[in-house]
Order: C-alpha cells, then sequence, then structure tokens
C-alpha cells in the first residue's frame, strides 16, 4: 500500500480558523488571514469542540493511493461526500498484483492455495483478452486485484472517516488505509486532526458498544 497526500488548501488550519471567526465579526477574511496564528488555532479548537465542524469543510485534502485492493476501493467509495478518479479495468489491462489478506499470510497451505487460485485466474483472463475486449475479461479478476485511486476530501467528510475506518471493527485493509491518511494530515493541520480517530480514542465511548475490543474505554 503507498499512499500521498499530493494536494491541500493552504495552511488548513487557518482557513478554517477564518471561516468560524468570519461569521462573528465585522472584518474581511483577507484581514482575518493576517490575525496572530496561536490565536486563530486556539480558536479553531474551541469551535471543533463546540461541534461546529462546518468551518472545517473550506480545508480540501488529496491523496494518491496505490497497492490497494478493490476490496478496498468498494468500501471506501461509500462514503459520498468525497471526489474519486480510479483506475480503469476497462482500459488498464492487469498484471498479476494482488493483496493477501494477513490471515491468509499467516496460513501456508492456505496461503499456497491462494497463490495457485490467483495463477489460474490470471491465466484465463490473459487467454480471454485474445479473443474478448479487456473490458470484459476483466470479469474474471478477483476483489485482492490491486488499484489505483486519487481521493480528495474536505476535512469535515475526513473526521468521519477517520471515526469509522479507524476503529478496530473497520476491515484491515481500509483501517490500515485510514491511519496512513491520518498520519499524513496531521502533519499539515495539526489543529483540525488534533483529536481526530476512533471515537473510543478521541471521546473516550464506543458508539457501536463493543466491550469485547480491546479499545473498549475503562
Amino acid at each position: 500500500m503507498k499512499v500521498e497526500l499530493i494536494a491541500y488548501t493552504p495552511e488548513p488550519d487557518i482557513t478554517a480558523a477564518a471561516a468560524a471567526k468570519l461569521t462573528h465579526s465585522k472584518s474581511d477574511a483577507s484581514e482575518l488571514l493576517k490575525e496572530d496564528r496561536e490565536k486563530m488555532k486556539k480558536l479553531l479548537r474551541i469551535v471543533i469542540k463546540m461541534g461546529h465542524t462546518s468551518v472545517v469543510e473550506h480545508a480540501y485534502f488529496t491523496f494518491a493511493i496505490s497497492g490497494v485492493s478493490r476490496a478496498l476501493t468498494h468500501q471506501l467509495v461509500r462514503h459520498r461526500i468525497a471526489s474519486y478518479s480510479q483506475q480503469s479495468q476497462r482500459y488498464v489491462e492487469q498484471e498479476m498484483e494482488y493483496v493477501t489478506p494477513p490471515s491468509i499470510l499467516k496460513n501456508e497451505k492456505i496461503k499456497k492455495k491462494y497463490d495457485e487460485m490467483m495463477k489460474k485466474i490470471w491465466g484465463l483472463y490473459n487467454e480471454m483478452k485474445k479473443d474478448a475486449p479487456i473490458e470484459d475479461a476483466r470479469y474474471i479478476l478477483p476483489n485482492a486485484t490491486t488499484s489505483k485511486i486519487i481521493v480528495s476530501m474536505n476535512a469535515r467528510s475526513l473526521l468521519n472517516f477517520f471515526e469509522l475506518r479507524c476503529c478496530l471493527h473497520a476491515q484491515w485493509e481500509i483501517r490500515k488505509l485510514a491511519w496512513r491518511m491520518l498520519h499524513l494530515v496531521k502533519k499539515v493541520a495539526p489543529t483540525i486532526f488534533e483529536d481526530a480517530g476512533p471515537p473510543c480514542r478521541t471521546r473516550g465511548y464506543c458508539p457501536m458498544n463493543k466491550k469485547d475490543c480491546i479499545w473498549y474505554p475503562k
């Protein structure tokens, strides 16, 4: 899995803070953007804790993601307030590249069968391409097939994404992706994402009430 933050709103914390302050100020946005950075960040923390997170929608982040499975991207695009551009299997011939879940990696017997099946699938895929269009040959490809996707989300959508997908009950692959994305945005927007993550870690409660979870708040 490779995850890169390839673009983002300049000074996302300050942009969001200016949006928050504008609602209670006679000043223009250009004037607000010149104010003391630390005071602006302090205001933003207060606004976020009050639940007024609409102001962080003005901060956008774009990620380039590769080496992930189609199973992951199918879950990812369920987060609707976002923009996606994914590598097309209709036009791009697929090499034999696939994701192997950790549980299968640990089981030598199952992994051997798993890899053998992948070889059979790609053998048939390559055979089908000789007599059928790529867009039809792709029907044989598994969920494990790797994919590339560019994703853009505003900060509010990302906060929701991290709540749901950083959780231990999220599927392992998308959870791994979520934590990597969180690590990247914290570097450029530390105030907005200061308390981002699963609710058990950020707010001390579990919405799912999964008491058997090792992260369940004690």
